[in-house]
């Protein structure tokens, strides 16, 4: 391509609008634009670069024995009635009705579609097992689009889906899916890892796998431990739980009858600390949660957070939230900040931490008071304990014992057993070997497509600009002529653009009649792996070579072909 054709209409200043590193790129790069919020074209280089990890997944998607479709974007709405998943999804759907009445949606994923489908076409144990897979635009109505291509409302999506007669049919299927998933990132460039997580909207049994790509601009955090390999998503994460311990804070007593002591504003455990002058690990926060609609206490220790994932599993609920001020005030008498669990009209859960201490102080459900010497099982009791916090920096690892570590990351990838999640709820049926009626048992896979990409700049770029690994750039050779009326310059650089595309390298040529300056700093923002500089030292047989990131090199014209070869296999 001749960069003077090429559309791809470069900024000279970063975005105001930005902020991720990977969104200032690209549209400064002239890789994407906005067209509202949460929705983005792109131009040529984004599709480019889009195509690339395309071919990737599909190459590795067939490896794996699964066949390519398209499903239909727009979705009857009964479909998700029918799973359980409208109310699920709630306002993130996009909906319309047709001219008829009849209502549908912009497909969120196609979990329901694609089980529609097979069990009009599949009724007996000798057609299965199956995987498809399809790499289509999903919708979702973000409450707050954000950071580009990271959280969109129309993102393209890689989503598989596995049937098998039996549970030892779908583990080999995660599995392989599992490595395949390996196998394409490790092609894309990208350094990822894969973690224990929670299966969230879509849901399963069996056990779920996040593959989350390391980045300090990710939303997510990965709880891992270096000394025996184990790796989970927050949401999912546990510790070992610490043993009940005999100690005691001076001011927080031991084992006396709870007693109410004026507070007066202390509202806050950073308050409470400060004047009491005790550690936030002896005080219990009673945090006043709604689930499905009904109030419910959730109490964790004062360093700890709650973690909202853990609460509505345990509750098996389908939507947890902080309550308002005027439900707080209603439940226990006194505005936030003064919540405890002693004498408490509503369920608590209660944190495995919080049932080991010995005794806490908590609120009193009473404006300005706090009871001291509240001693968990006596002065409370629970509706139900569990493990309801997030893991923290330092905390000792569920499996040996040594010190788990956080680091952020972007979810890139996701794996699910689903068993009869949606195949039971669809009636979805297939005849097994002894003729009985037995439901598809079931696994979804699924990669965000545009999320990868914006995940591969974010941990591949400087201060110049993109650095596009080479197995996905738009273009793997960038020349650049410095003066297009030099003769000698422009006919040099024209050979070695016609040889290179008939070698079967993707070359940009910069034909334009532009400033060097400006030609080398766009080279530098667009960022493909080499760069080919035809200038002055032309006179004298050479040209410059330089990968992206390493140092230039003078190169006789006629060995620039061959060096580039060997460059683009290393």
């Amino acid at each position: 391509m001749r960069q003077r054709q090429l559309f791809a209409p470069t900024l000279r200043e970063m975005p105001a609008e930005a902020e991720a590193v990977s969104h200032r790129w690209m549209v400064k790069g002239g890789f994407i634009r906005q067209l509202a919020s949460g929705v983005y074209s792109f131009l040529p280089l984004g599709r480019k670069v889009l195509r690339s990890v395309e071919t990737i997944i599909r190459e590795e998607m067939e490896r794996a024995g699964a066949q390519e479709m398209l499903l239909s974007a727009l979705q009857p709405a009964e479909l998700l009635q029918q799973s359980g998943r409208y109310d699920m999804y709630g306002q993130d759907l996009f909906r319309l009705n047709d001219r008829n009445g009849r209502e549908f949606v912009l497909g969120p994923t196609h979990e329901e579609v694609i089980t529609s489908l097979i069990q009009q076409e599949i009724t007996s144990y000798r057609k299965l097992p199956v995987t498809l897979y399809q790499i289509q635009t999903k919708f979702r109505d973000e409450r707050r689009p954000r950071f580009g291509l990271l959280r969109g409302r129309e993102f393209i999506m890689k989503d598989a889906y596995s049937f098998d007669t039996d549970w030892d049919g779908l583990a080999r299927h995660y599995d392989a899916m599992y490595e395949a998933y390996h196998r394409i990132f490790t092609r894309c460039g990208i350094a990822f890892r894969a973690v224990e997580a929670d299966a969230g909207a879509i849901g399963g049994e069996g056990g779920t796998h996040e593959f989350m790509a390391f980045s300090e601009s990710g939303e997510d955090i990965i709880v891992s431990c270096e000394s025996c390999g184990y790796a989970a998503n927050l949401e999912k994460a546990e510790s070992m739980l610490p043993a009940a311990t005999d100690e005691s804070n001076s001011n927080v007593g031991t084992m006396a009858s709870c007693v109410k002591f004026h507070t007066p504003g202390w509202k806050t455990i950073e308050q409470l600390v400060q004047s009491v002058g005790c550690g936030a690990e002896h005080i219990v926060k009673t945090l006043i949660y709604m689930a499905d609609g009904q109030p419910t206490a959730v109490l964790v220790r004062g360093d700890h957070e709650a973690n909202e994932t853990k609460i509505k599993n345990l509750l098996g609920a389908e939507t947890v939230e902080l309550a308002d001020a005027a439900t707080v005030q209603a439940l226990t008498g006194s505005p936030a900040g003064f919540a405890g669990p002693v004498g408490l009209a509503a369920p608590l859960l209660v944190d495995q931490h919080v049932g080991a201490m010995k005794e806490a102080i908590t609120g009193a459900n009473e404006l300005d008071y706090h009871l001291k010497h509240v001693v968990p099982g006596r002065d409370f009791t629970a509706h139900l304990t569990g493990d309801l916090r997030n893991v923290q920096e330092g905390d000792d690892c569920p499996h040996c014992g040594n010190k788990l570590s956080t680091i952020r990351g972007i979810e890139i990838g996701h794996v699910f057993k689903l068993d009869s999640r949606y195949s039971g709820k669809l009636g979805a049926t297939f005849v097994d070997a002894a003729g009985k009626e037995q439901t598809f048992v079931m696994g979804c896979y699924g990669i965000g497509v545009t999320r990868l990409m914006a995940a591969i700049i974010e941990q591949n770029q400087d201060e110049h600009g993109m650095i596009w690994p080479k197995s996905i750039a738009p273009y793997q050779v960038h020349i650049i002529v410095m003066s297009m009326q030099d003769d000698t310059q422009r006919e040099t650089a024209l050979k070695l653009y016609e040889e290179l595309r008939s070698a079967g390298i993707e070359v940009l040529l910069d034909d334009r009649d532009e400033r060097p300056g400006v030609k080398l700093k766009d080279a530098d923002l667009i960022g493909l792996p080499l760069r080919v500089v035809v200038g002055k030292a032309i006179a004298e047989g050479r040209v410059e070579l330089k990968a992206r990131t390493g140092t230039v090199e003078q190169v006789p014209a006629e060995q620039v072909i061959g060096q580039i070869r060997e460059k683009l296999l290393s």
